[in-house]
């Protein structure tokens, strides 16, 4: 054995494995890598140990990247974990859980490839798998290794049973014609086929006999199904050397007398039962809430009788007190029977009330006088001898017992009754643990395991079962095993006796005295085993018996695309799956009508209206009418392409995905581009002509320093919109209105082409840093770089309003000269000339007046303006109220003794702080940073630039600024030229609104995206709404709606934009000067990149930023909106276009084969008059108003894709009549006007005033009653002024979705024209909405203000018993607390009423 893993199968670890594992394992293993193997041994002996080690013997086969994998089939979703943390822990394979609740139903091929990828072994719940080879998801040729835990279970038509006939066997099949395996060997002898395990303690699950025959017939069936022979232990007495086996032990009780007062229970039961029933029946219960609450009072009338009879009035009254106290959270939103739910639990009351009456006060259960209990039927001899069986195991230490029963609620009253008598006796605690019931509510499936868990740590003592702890779950540590409730299956009986795990355990069977039938039973089961055994090995040489014939010849349909099959079995779950994935709202959920005619042998399935299979009829074997007929649709629905060639829904498999779209993955982290035209190369020393722009500077503020033109030199000219460019900053005092307009060209020498580079680098520097450290820097390599890619680009001080505009002010350029001149001389004299002296030496006082210097003493730099004649360090201050000489002062301050103290000193000023001018309203709240006036001597002052005027920079300081708006315009401008390189021109689209749209709220300035971005978006859904709908006029809405999500979504859109290279062109952060690079200043190890967007154009690459990918997505549809306000739709649909969306609004024929008389079924004259429209086919309107439960064939549509396409259309309207409307609006209100008027609770309204609900046409119950309800209400309703959510009322949303569908109607039928949409809706809709009207939503008003004063918010929904939502939140608010809590009809109306009280309280108290 050890030998046969030699292709590196076997591992060390697997060695260890072997090395320990017993004898009956190891030829087990043998036995399945030989063939298919059914493991037959008793529970505890380590059956998946020897599939650890067949998967380990298969491992190098599911090594990645190899497409090959292994399945682990659990029956249950408890065992699914369970069994894959064993191979985690035993196996270093990558292992995988699936069940249904992970949404496995809804994946596609795509989400399962993946999976393949990626694991080795999927451990799952069989009819994942089944599902999965059914739709060519997965394939048995790609299964090496396929395990089934508890594989007794493979019986009629469990999913172990079909997986195998309808996939393996036919596969054998076909693998047996074509002569690659031997027919009725158990060898896999096709490699096709996986190597398959059973794993069982009973092969046989059915009830049992004495006959070896039977045994060996249900064994042989079995092994026939699985294709695989048992492998067993010779004898009992092998396995009994490695696993203890329990002591069966009998314990009889006498089955009482039923007390005379268990009929009048009986009687007074069926007495109160009726009154509810009669309560029901008078109730305003939906009817199908009235069946359900009749069934459940039934059901539970009968638990209650069970319970009487076999456990005693004490535990019936249990029951019932355990009913009654179920709490109103266990039910879900949406739960429609929470009346009827209520109604039942009174009913419960009621019953623990009746039964508790009979039980006298203070009558406890550990206080038992037998006789006296059983005479009066507290408790029945059954449970009694439960006691005292329990009893009798007193002093066994770490006590752990399982005690089996058939029924959840024997479980659950039998754990009260212990957990009352045990503690106080013997210090056990007792647990239950059941599966689903359809009374009781079920335990989650992490209850289950923490008792299980605390079982094997020995918090807990007893557990209470159902059938849920037979099969598979491991709990080794149990030394008692009672059966209240006898087996029902021999596999119920061995697997129940083998959760007795402990060395010496019993395994006791309680027994009514008498009952030779139950001991018989009894015996035959104890022997069974061993009989199971036996046959096994007497038949273990013969082959496998061939599958019965008819099984193999079923009906199945097959896609020849992708090999997905569906057998008439699977055909009527297929059905009723794609039913429950087409369109439904809270009135009605989609279903098939079944009508059989048996006598004609006719079957006719109705499909719901959505569906575009209206009917289909078939006739056939009476007994599988339903079956043919359901096949028979499948291939329809499949032909017609409602089912994929996967055969799963069109709305489950995600519609058309492309090998672009699986790619691709957007990368959060991306650069920002620089403008080419800002960018050049450095170093050239030869001339260059320019192109110059003038920036004129004009302030709406008075202040003591001038501002000063400037001129900007490029080197290629600048589209400017209408030949200019303006913009305004925000500075302290007010504004600054910016005008840049071209002037014209000149050349410049290399001379001045470097002096005007150090000029600017030297003022904005100083201006920036406020300090020399980086300007030294620039300084020491100025003359050395050179040949660089920079930021090229030139900027000067102007001459002034009256000369000009190319008039350059050289004399402040050449300013930098002063630093490296060896003399400063001056032929100049007079009162304004004077040898002073300075750090750079003797200088005329002239270089001191308007000069920017340096004051080592306390690293300031200063603007100088004037030489202040007369004062002198001689001159005295004022310091604190005390007269001090300037000499005293820099003594005493800075430890500065004045050499000159006669010359006089200069007037300055700090420079000004850089700042970003273009955030909105920011600065005129923040205190200006003082630069007032100083006294330096000229002595401390070292001369760094003169002469150049205070004016020079205080207008640098607002550069940066000035600069990142032109940069980001000329980015905009590249974006629309790298647009129109590849399409058409439809108007002229400015840069600066292409700005607003690449601008995002987060940069903080005037304008943003939020408007065209609504616009944008509300356009996009109209056109891919309007596209799909003509191009797939045979699908329902529901697939509409995927096929436009996947067009329109965020995910979708940033895809987009990225393939045209647009997160580089967006905005998404505010201005910060500190960052800016400037001009021409080499100091700093920033080379520009190129990057080419597309043959024609080519930009720089600059920082790295986060971009989420929704911001993409808003920069696209925020696109969309520029290119439709300012060049029209034509212009729109172009960008979309060149984006990748293609959308043709070319008018398409809606092709109608309808032969209805819409006049038989609505008022065609009165809807026209309401609509003001005359319909050309009035079967659209009929379409229009008729609901999904409106199930008669005559009318075949319903107003779902009608309503798809409305939405759209009335969304696109509106937002376009704002827009236009309130064209000065901040760019927010477009979307709180539009949230405020497209919404279905407006539309309702609008519907409701017009009396809309009177001509629908529908089936609904609950629709019905919900509108009466409204109409009830309607005297206090204010339908005046209402934009939807201001009402306290729900309105159905059936009413909105008919004003929606009325829209789509009038669209289609007046050959797609808008203008008639709007004139026949709007009215409907008066007033609208207006910026002076609006009323932000409760639920967004509090949102935004608890987020931007960053209150706490707290809310709480609770569901009561008569359906209503008591709904609350709590705000605290700087140790104030704001609570307000409603009832309302529903959670959403709760949330909007309790949201607008707190809204009220809060600004009541603000």
């Amino acid at each position: 054995m050890a030998t046969h893993g030699s292709n590196a199968a076997v591992s060390e670890s697997s060695d260890h494995q072997l090395s320990i594992a017993r004898s009956y394992q190891i030829e087990a293993l043998a036995q399945a890598i030989k063939e298919n193997t059914i493991v037959f041994l008793e529970t505890g002996s380590g059956k998946t140990l020897i599939a650890i080690m067949l998967l380990r013997h298969y491992a190098y086969l599911l090594k990645k990247p190899s497409p090959y994998i292994a399945v682990f089939l659990v029956p249950t979703v408890v065992l699914v974990k369970q069994q894959a943390e064993y191979v985690r822990k035993h196996l270093d394979l990558k292992v995988e859980e699936y069940w249904g609740e992970k949404g496995v139903d809804f994946w596609n091929a795509a989400d399962w490839k993946k999976q393949r990828d990626q694991n080795q072994l999927l451990v799952m719940t069989p009819d994942i798998l089944r599902n999965a080879l059914s739709h060519k998801f997965l394939t048995l040729d790609i299964i090496k290794v396929l395990i089934f835990d508890e594989c007794h279970n493979a019986k009629k038509n469990h999913a172990y049973a079909i997986i195998m006939k309808e996939f393996y066997h036919r596969e054998l099949a076909r693998s047996s014609k074509a002569g690659s395996s031997k027919a009725g060997s158990s060898k896999a002898g096709s490699s096709k086929l996986p190597r398959i395990l059973g794993m069982t303690a009973s092969p046989v699950k059915a009830k049992g006999s004495s006959s070896s025959e039977e045994y060996w017939k249900q064994i042989s069936e079995l092994e026939s199904l699985l294709h695989s022979k048992v492998y067993t232990c010779a004898s009992e007495s092998v396995l009994a050397e490695h696993i203890p086996f329990s002591n069966a032990k009998y314990t009889f009780y006498k089955e009482m007398e039923i007390p005379c007062t268990f009929e009048e229970i009986k009687n007074t039961l069926s007495i109160l039962r009726e009154r509810y029933l009669l309560a029901i029946r008078n109730s305003t219960l939906l009817d199908s809430s009235k069946e359900n609450a009749t069934n459940r009072l039934s059901k539970l009338s009968k638990q209650f009788e069970f319970c009487l009879y076999e456990l005693g009035i004490w535990l019936a009254a249990k029951a019932a007190e355990a009913h009654s106290c179920e709490a109103n959270d266990l039910y879900t939103w949406g739960t429609p029977d929470v009346r009827g739910e209520a109604i039942a639990r009174d009913f419960c009351k009621d019953v623990h009330n009746t039964l508790s009456s009979y039980i006298p006060p203070g009558w406890l259960v550990h206080h038992i006088n037998k006789e006296s209990v059983l005479s009066h039927g507290f408790l029945t001899t059954k449970v009694v001898c439960l006691i005292e069986s329990l009893a009798e195991y007193r002093h066994v230490n770490d006590m752990r017992c399982i005690i089996f029963v058939e029924r959840v609620i024997s479980a659950i009253v039998l754990k009260t009754l212990l957990c009352e008598l045990y503690p106080k006796l013997f210090g056990w605690k007792t647990e239950y643990t059941a599966g689903h019931n359809s009374v009781m509510q079920s335990q989650s499936r992490g209850a289950q395991n923490k008792i299980v868990d605390e079982f094997r740590k020995g918090t807990v003592n007893i557990i209470v079962a159902t059938s849920i702890l037979e099969e598979g779950l491991d709990v080794q540590s149990c030394n008692l095993v009672i059966r209240f409730d006898l087996s029902t299956t021999v596999c119920s009986f061995i697997q129940s006796r083998g959760r007795a795990r402990m060395r010496n355990s019993d395994f006791l069977l309680l027994i009514p005295s008498g009952d030779t039938e139950t001991l018989e039973k009894v015996q035959n089961y104890l022997i069974s085993g061993e009989i199971m055994r036996q046959e096994s090995l007497n038949h273990a040489s013969e082959p496998c018996a061939p599958l019965d014939g008819d099984i193999m010849n079923e009906a199945v349909y097959h896609v020849e695309s992708t090999g997905a099959s569906l057998s008439l079995s699977s055909s009527i779950s297929m059905v009723n799956f794609y039913c429950s994935r087409l369109p439904s709202d809270g009135y009605f959920k989609p279903y098939p009508r079944f009508e059989i005619d048996k006598e004609a042998g006719t079957c006719v399935i109705y499909f719901p209206k959505s569906c575009p299979l209206p009917s289909v009829r078939v006739t056939g074997n009476v007994k599988m009418l339903k079956q043919l007929a359901c096949l028979e649709a499948c291939k329809v629905l499949h032909k017609i392409g409602a089912l994929t060639d996967y055969l799963v829904p069109d709305t489950v498999e995600k519609a058309d995905i492309d090998a672009q779209e699986i790619a691709y993955d957007y990368v959060a982290e991306q650069v920002q581009y620089v403008p080419p035209e800002l960018v050049g190369r450095y170093g050239n020393d030869s001339n260059k002509e320019y192109h110059f722009y003038s920036i004129k500077l004009k302030r709406n503020f008075e202040y003591d320093i001038p501002l000063q033109d400037m001129v900007l030199g490029v080197n290629t000219e600048l589209e400017l919109d209408n030949h200019r460019l303006e913009f305004d900053l925000e500075v302290d005092r007010g504004t600054i209105a910016v005008s840049i307009t071209y002037i014209g060209t000149s050349f410049l020498t290399s001379h001045q082409i470097r002096t005007s580079y150090h000029f600017q680098v030297m003022v904005l520097r100083v201006l920036l840093d406020n300090a020399i450290t980086k300007l030294k820097k620039f300084l020491a390599v100025f003359t050395t770089k050179n040949n660089v890619t920079v930021f090229d680009y030139l900027l000067f001080p102007s001459m002034g309003l009256n000369k000009s505009p190319l008039v350059i002010d050289w004399t402040s350029v050449n300013s930098v000269a002063f630093l490296y001149a060896k003399q400063h001389n001056c032929s100049l004299t007079g009162n304004y000339h004077h040898q002073i002296h300075t750090i750079n030496g003797v200088v005329c006082s002239c270089s001191m007046e308007n000069a920017l210097v340096y004051t080592p003493h306390n690293e300031h730099v200063y603007c100088t303006t004037k030489r202040l004649v007369g004062l002198n360090g001689n001159s005295s201050l004022q310091l604190k109220g005390e007269a001090i000489t300037y000499k005293n002062y820099y003594k005493t301050r800075h430890g500065i003794d004045l050499q000159y103290g006669d010359e006089s000193f200069f007037a300055a000023r700090q420079l000004f702080v850089v700042r970003n001018t273009l955030q909105k309203g920011r600065h005129h709240k923040e205190k200006e940073t003082s630069n007032a006036g100083v006294e330096l001597p000229p002595e401390l002052c070292y001369i760094l630039m003169s002469p150049i005027p205070i004016t020079t920079f205080y207008s640098f300081s607002f550069v940066p600024s000035i600069m990142h708006r032109i940069e980001s315009w000329l980015l905009a401008l590249n974006l629309k030229k790298m647009h129109l390189d590849c399409s058409p021109s439809y108007g002229n689209v400015p840069a600066s609104k292409i700005l607003e749209a690449l601008t995002t709220k987060k940069c903080l300035e005037k304008f943003h995206l939020e408007s065209l971005e609504t616009l944008g978006d509300s356009f996009l859904k109209y056109a891919a709404s309007q596209q799909l709908f003509k191009k797939f006029q045979g699908q329902h809405e529901g697939i509409l709606s995927s096929r436009r999500e996947k067009v329109i979504s965020n995910a979708s859109l940033c895809r987009l934009g990225c393939n045209r290279n647009l997160p580089g062109f967006v905005r998404n952060k505010p201005f910060d000067p500190k960052t800016w690079v400037v001009p021409g200043d080499l100091s700093e190890t920033f080379e520009l990149g190129q990057m080419n967007l597309s043959t024609e154009r080519k930009v720089y690459i600059g920082n790295k930023r986060t971009l989420k990918e929704k911001v993409v997505a808003d920069v696209v549809e925020a696109l969309i909106g520029v290119f439709l306000s300012e060049g029209g739709e034509m212009a729109a649909l172009s960008f979309m276009s060149w984006l990748g969306i293609k959308v043709d609004l070319v008018n398409t024929s809606y092709i109608r084969e309808v032969t209805l008389q819409p006049e038989k079924y609505i008022n065609i004259e009165h809807l026209e008059s309401l609509l003001n429209y005359t319909f050309n086919d009035a079967s659209l309107l009929v379409e229009a108003l008729t609901h999904g439960s409106y199930m008669l064939p005559e009318i075949p549509k319903c107003y779902q894709r009608l309503e798809f396409l409305g939405d759209a259309v009335l969304d696109y309207l509106i937002t376009v009549h704002l827009y236009n409307k309130y064209p000065g609006m901040s760019p927010g209100m477009l979307t709180d006007l539009r949230s405020a008027s497209v919404n279905n609770d407006c539309y309702a309204q609008s519907a409701f005033k017009i009396e809309l609900h009177k001509h629908i046409l529908h089936g609904s119950q609950a629709l019905h009653q919900h509108i009466v309800k409204i109409m009830r209400e309607i005297d206090h309703l204010t339908l005046e002024s209402t934009f939807g959510w201001e009402s306290e009322t729900s309105f159905p949303k059936v009413l909105g979705d008919v004003i929606e569908s009325l829209a789509g109607a009038i669209f289609v039928d007046s050959g797609y024209d808008k203008d008639q949409v709007f004139n026949s809706i709007r009215p409907l809709l008066e007033p609208l909405v207006t910026p002076e009207t609006l009323k932000l939503h409760p639920v967004k008003e509090l949102h935004d203000l608890c987020q931007k004063n960053h209150y706490e918010i707290k809310k709480t929904a609770k569901r009561t018993e008569d359906g209503t939502v008591w709904f609350s939140i709590e705000v605290e608010s700087e140790g104030e607390v704001f609570k307000e809590s409603c009832m309302a009809s529903d959670k959403k109306m709760g949330e909007r009423v309790a949201s607008k009280n707190v809204l009220k309280r809060i600004k009541e108290t603000i």
